[in-house]
């Protein structure tokens, strides 16, 4: 009798352990304030990466100014190496893990003659697969794209828009299965279906050829 049900447990055990290999362990929503971390230094786990670079990559790191939108610290792009119209500069976690759910960033442009501002990208596969959303003060407009091997497509987007730079606008992504919806300063100005990036990847922020931006406050909230 004793051997019956040690045989039992023992099955019962590894049917558990089976259905738990093959079951996605829930994510914790993720808060990046970019505070408490050593000016001149990255967050842990990001990475600096670039779109079609030809030449060195642009300086990202952590700064601390009063002009924060939560001091003590944003995460700055502060010096722009390769200033190509064509390149788009990326930091990023490849670790993020994101698919469903909200992405969310505070931006605020700081210069730029050629271009201006920035946004977050999401669903990364690497430095030339992913989705961004980015206001630019210069063309007053917000748009939605995916890049996909270096090249980028628009999805949606809107203009004539009260952006100047030297303002802190938050902007808020929300995206499940195919469905896209683009804020700003809360209000819903995009909404759009795509499928090309369908997988998990990372979460970063993103700027184009000599835009020299801050971002504060990542909030990824996961889940639909």
């Amino acid at each position: 009798m004793l051997r019956a049900y040690r045989a039992f447990l023992s099955g019962v055990l590894i049917l558990a352990s089976a259905l738990g290999a093959g079951s996605a362990a829930p994510v914790n929503d993720v808060v990046e304030s970019f505070d408490g971390i050593e000016p001149g230094r990255l967050p842990s786990g990001w990475r600096v990466d670039a779109t079609n670079p030809g030449g060195a990559l642009a300086r990202w790191e952590i700064a601390a100014t009063a002009d924060a939108a939560s001091a003590p610290n944003v995460l700055a792009l502060t010096e722009v190496r390769d200033k190509s119209s064509g390149v788009y500069n990326l930091c990023w976690n490849p670790n993020a893990a994101f698919k469903d759910g909200q992405v969310e960033v505070r931006v605020q442009a700081r210069t730029g003659a050629t271009d201006q501002g920035g946004g977050p990208i999401w669903r990364v596969r690497d430095a030339d697969n992913y989705y961004v959303a980015r206001y630019n003060p210069l063309e007053r407009n917000f748009r939605v794209y995916y890049v996909e091997d270096g090249r980028r497509r628009e999805l949606a987007g809107v203009g004539d828009l009260d952006i100047g730079a030297g303002r802190w606008f938050t902007i808020r992504v929300v995206h499940v299965g195919a469905h896209i919806t683009g804020w700003l300063d809360d209000k819903k100005l995009l909404e759009v279906d795509d499928s090309h990036f369908p997988d998990a990847g990372g979460v970063g922020v993103w700027t184009k050829a000599d835009a020299a931006t801050w971002f504060d406050d990542l909030r990824i909230t996961y889940g639909d």
